[in-house]
């Protein structure tokens, strides 16, 4: 891993696979670090014949943090988005769309397969609509329109938003959380044994754990407000991949994605919830590896 200076800021990424291949590059979600994208998963796609790349978003991992915004009231600012006053955050999911643009040009890169999940899914809907000669092909994983009118998740799926450790000092306690939203969100046909997840958490927590940054992340999304409008300015070849059963962000949301970017392709995966549990690992590498795979 290394670090590039991008759109004002330090971008720490990971480079993987055979650097003349096509670049596929991966955006993480909400306070999730590069690492949370598993080894096994890049290296299927590497081996399926891409460049992959995958880094911090700003305010997590080793990315450049934004401190001097403070650590906001998430509870305050959700109620206040949902009387329709959304905060105003130190910065936007378009900034983080022209990061990503940003490692492009550091790397030399001209175009890519632009890969989101989750947040990084809203991240890359930008970078589809506005940097769209930039972008090969789109993925949205696990992601939404942000149309105000879609389903909310379930109150547990949405507790892990402003939930946090026991004991925030104690590493075994912040682990313990970790395993413990994994598991909320996950869905019911891919379960994720429960020592090689706590490894998996451990592993990101023991390299940068700053959850002021994933906080403010969580800014930027609500006032991101619906991108309806702009997702039907997309087009570049899209494929949108949601889970049935996901309590954070439910299937409406993909499908309302889908059916807002002109010639979408949707892809409902049966039992899938909102992580990227193993089993369901190969499932993704099939579904992305051909979509961008047609495209090339």
């Amino acid at each position: 891993m290394t670090a590039v200076q991008a759109n004002g800021i330090t971008i720490e990424y990971e480079s993987i696979g055979d650097e003349s291949k096509p670049p596929l590059v991966l955006i993480m979600g909400l306070g999730s670090q590069l690492t949370h994208w598993p080894d096994d998963f890049c290296h299927g796609l590497a081996e399926r014949g891409f460049r992959v790349i995958r880094f911090d978003n700003r305010d997590v991992g080793l990315s450049t943090r934004f401190e001097e915004a403070g650590m906001p009231n998430l509870r305050d600012a959700m109620t206040q988005a949902a009387e329709g006053n959304p905060p105003t955050p130190p910065y936007r999911a378009a900034d983080m769309a022209a990061d990503t643009v940003g490692l492009l040009d550091a790397l030399g890169i001209e175009t890519a397969h632009i890969v989101g999940l989750s947040m990084g899914g809203m991240i890359g809907q930008h970078i589809a609509a506005n940097h769209g000669h930039r972008v090969r092909s789109f993925v949205s994983i696990m992601s939404s329109s942000g149309n105000p009118n879609l389903p909310p998740g379930t109150p547990e799926g949405r507790s892990v938003l402003v939930a946090a450790p026991k004991d925030p000092k104690s590493r075994d306690s912040i682990v313990d959380h970790a395993v413990w939203v994994y598991q909320t969100i996950a869905g019911p046909a891919f379960p994720w044994d429960e020592a090689d997840l706590r490894r998996h958490a451990a592993r990101s927590i023991d390299r940068a754990y700053h959850p002021a940054g994933a906080a403010r992340q969580t800014l930027a999304v609500l006032a991101d407000g619906s991108r309806v409008e702009m997702l039907k300015r997309i087009a570049v070849p899209t494929l949108v991949i949601h889970g049935s059963d996901d309590p954070l962000l439910p299937a409406e949301g993909g499908k309302d994605t889908a059916a807002n970017i002109p010639n979408a392709e949707l892809k409902i995966v049966e039992g899938m919830g909102h992580n990227l549990a193993p089993p369901l690992r190969p499932i993704l590498i099939d579904a992305i590896a051909d979509h961008c795979a047609r495209v090339d």
